[in-house]
This record gives structure tokens, sequence and C-alpha cells, in this order.
């Protein structure tokens, strides 16, 4: 047995169903636990820094992207990433560097990535046929080298978050403030868009770049609901995206529908359901 066996037979024991333990749901499950407990920590900063619309031109970037992977030959999952994470260093490159306002910026941004897109797949109408599963996600036939790179990322990335989290606050708070006090914004805005992009371009393998954006925005949404201060955001972001995650496969069986809308359904739910809890806090 190798490593994974190991891991598969260690998680399969959690999973109290008959159908669940299958090595392709038990990948799947692995691999949406870690994305979604990503996106919940990463989604508190975007929350923070108004940047849903950034995401959501990154993952509509990698519609471009995968296209130009399907036209040069190349692993579209490879040009996705990177044309992602190019996309997201440029927008901060200009609105650093102009006067316009940052929903200008990525609106420019936005709009061009998706007419490139468009112009290569309108050239090439074969290409077309290829998309479908990038639209809409699959994380149920993610391969192992697929998950690794996952499991990497979630390390990374919690390594990122863990040393770089309240100076992100403060920038999100008020960026000059945050540089008077000697924090790098300038380092800090870009390593964080490489990340959110990386995070982004990985998540459309579960969800779809459709949806890969509500992925980011519901689990922080929820925790802003209940949530008594920065330090317990953090924690319920977290916790909420990981029930997210624990439940779709009852939702995707349940409702016979793509495993990438049950979860944001799920999400969906949790987040009204936090809310009605808010509004009769609020009431009391």
């Amino acid at each position: 047995m190798n490593l994974y066996d190991y891991l598969y037979q260690a998680v399969g024991t959690l999973l109290p169903f008959e159908w669940a333990q299958s090595t392709f749901i038990i990948r799947a499950f692995i691999g949406l636990t870690l994305l979604s407990l990503l996106c919940g920590a990463i989604g508190i900063m975007v929350v923070n820094f108004r940047m849903a619309f950034f995401s959501d031109t990154i993952s509509h970037s990698a519609f471009t992207g995968i296209a130009l992977g399907l036209l040069f030959g190349l692993n579209p999952w490879v040009t996705l990433v990177i044309f992602g994470v190019i996309i997201g260093l440029g927008i901060i490159k200009v609105k650093r560097h102009t006067e316009l306002s940052t929903d200008t910026v990525i609106g420019v941004f936005f709009s061009t990535v998706i007419a490139l897109g468009i112009a290569i797949i309108s050239a090439r109408r074969g290409l077309s046929r290829d998309l479908q599963s990038y639209l809409f996600g699959d994380i149920l036939t993610i391969t192992e080298i697929e998950l690794t790179a996952m499991i990497l990322l979630f390390l990374l990335a919690v390594i990122y978050i863990w040393s770089t989290y309240n100076k992100l606050l403060m920038i999100g708070l008020h960026q000059d403030w945050a540089f008077s006090k000697g924090v790098n914004t300038t380092l800090y805005e870009y390593s964080f868009a490489a990340l959110l992009a990386i995070v982004v371009t990985f998540s459309i393998r579960a969800v779809g770049l459709l949806l890969v954006t509500a992925m980011l925005i519901l689990p922080a949404a929820s925790a802003r609901n209940i949530a008594r201060n920065s330090g317990t955001l953090f924690w319920w972001s977290g916790a909420l995206a990981f029930v997210s995650s624990l439940l779709w496969p009852i939702a995707s069986l349940a409702w016979n529908i793509a495993t990438g809308a049950a979860v944001i359904l799920v999400a969906s739910a949790i987040f009204f359901g936090t809310s009605l809890y808010n509004l009769a806090r609020y009431r009391r």
C-alpha cells in the first residue's frame, strides 16, 4: 500500500455511507474539503478587500487560459493557473500605477479576457466541445496528481495566511494606515493576488468557473453574520466552509445535481440561515 491507500482507508472509515467508500468519492471528498477550507480562510480577505469582482475576473480569465491551452496543445489546467496569476498580478499593477478606480481596472481586464477567450473559441470552433467540464467543474474526476497539488497548495496557503493574516487585515481596513505602520503593502497586495488567483483556478476544478466566486464569498459572508470579532471570523468561516464540504454528497445524491451546484446550494442555505439568526439577534 502506498501513502494514498492509507489516506483513503483512514478517510473512508470516517464516512458512514457505503456509497462513499469508493476511491474516487474519497479522493473528491479530500480535495473539496481542502479547497473549501482554503476558500473559507481567503474569502475573509476577499470580503474585506472588496475583491469579489476581482475573483470573478480571475475565474472568467480561466476561460481564456483553457482556450489557450487547447489551442496550443498544452495541459489546460497548467495554462489556466498561469494565465490566472498573470491577470491577477496585472490588475494590481495597473491599479497601483493609474488614477483609475479599482472597479474600473477590474472591469477593463474582465471584458478583455472574456473577449479574448470568445475570439479564440470562435476562431477554432472545435475547441468549444472541451469546455463544458471547466464551466461546471467535476471534483469526482480529480486524479492523485491533482490531489497532491491541492495538498501542497493547502500547506503553502496555511503558512502564508498564518504569517500574514494580521497585516492583511490592516491593509483591508486602511492601506495608508497599514503603510504608516511599516507594512510592505506592495508585497502583500501582489502576493495575496497571486495566491487568490491560484486558489480560484484550482477551485474551478471543484465547482466550475461559473460558481467559483460563490465558493469564496459565501462562507466569509456567513461568518460575518455570527462572528463577534476578526479572530472568531476566521474560525467561523473555515468551519462553515468545512460543513459545506461535508454535506455536498448528500445534497448531490438527494437532488441528483452536479457536485459544484450542490456545494454552493449548501453554502447558500448556511448563509441564509446565519442571516436569519443575525436578524433575530438584533431584534431582541
